[in-house]
């Protein structure tokens, strides 16, 4: 049976107009595409095929995402 594994994704517009995704959940996937809806598509694509490529070699550390505001 299959597990299904929430993570997040960081993406960012860059100025030459492409978004760039990564991860802190899974080391290594960085995606870019011309569009958010592509990028999201294609860091699918690479999270799955590292995770399983990953499977059993490292254990999955709990975060905590916890919003903060700071007034400076």
């Amino acid at each position: 049976m299959k597990k299904d594994l929430h993570i997040t994704l960081d993406i960012e517009r860059l100025p030459e107009g492409y978004y760039l995704a990564t991860s802190r959940e899974v080391q290594g996937l960085v995606a870019q595409a011309k569009t958010f809806e592509k990028t999201v598509e294609i860091a699918e694509d690479i999270a799955r095929k590292l995770l399983h490529a990953q499977k059993g070699k490292t254990k999955h550390q709990e975060r905590i995402t916890y919003p903060m505001v700071i007034s400076a």
